[in-house]
């Protein structure tokens, strides 16, 4: 898309759920290319150099807490922010937190919050560029790139784990038909 003001890989094994993040990405000026899965995103990732990667959970070949974390160990890839939009529990929230996940969105979710948290990770992946001089940020001294593992929680109802302290984030609600409960979240160095 021409005059785009970023671009986004979306990875997701649900033609449809790529479609609608697609959708609503492009409406919204962003250049938007798909994959249908942790194994096809780390094929195309180095080709298409996306400023933000979405990734759901639970995919085929490889799933997008391990795909996050060999995105993380790439030293190409390492600073690209990286957002897990799936239906996210306390496990998968530990999970990405660990892999150096920078931002999480439970499905479902409404489209303006799809697109204000990859509109907030371009920004910080471009402001990391203009201060680094580079295409990515500079490395942090944990390893991971500078910011990485913020872990901002997005969902219904919506709480942020934010910095380096854990606030509350909501755990869905299971199938079980019990209520959705909150949940400590462990702090980030």
């Amino acid at each position: 898309m021409p005059g785009a003001s970023g671009r986004v890989l979306v990875v997701d094994d649900n033609k449809v759920i790529r479609q609608l993040i697609r959708v609503n990405l492009e409406l919204e000026g962003l250049e938007v290319v798909t994959a249908a899965d942790g194994a096809e995103c780390l094929d195309v990732v180095h080709q298409v150099q996306p400023d933000v990667v979405t990734l759901d959970v639970v995919m085929p070949r490889l799933d997008g807490i391990r795909t996050a974390a060999r995105l993380r160990a790439d030293p190409r890839t390492r600073d690209m922010p990286l957002a897990i939009v799936s239906a996210c529990g306390h496990h998968e929230v530990e999970a990405g937190l660990e892999a150096g996940v920078d931002a999480f969105l439970a499905k479902p979710f409404e489209p303006a919050e799809l697109v204000r948290m990859v509109r907030q990770l371009v920004e910080r992946a471009r402001s990391e560029s203009r201060l680094s001089g580079g295409p990515r940020a500079k490395e942090h001294p944990t390893g991971h790139g500078t910011g990485r593992g913020t872990g901002h929680v997005t969902g219904h109802p919506t709480e942020h784990v934010t910095g380096h302290t854990a606030e509350r984030a909501t755990e869905p609600a299971r199938d079980t038909g019990e209520q959705a409960k909150e949940v400590d979240l462990p702090a980030v160095p």
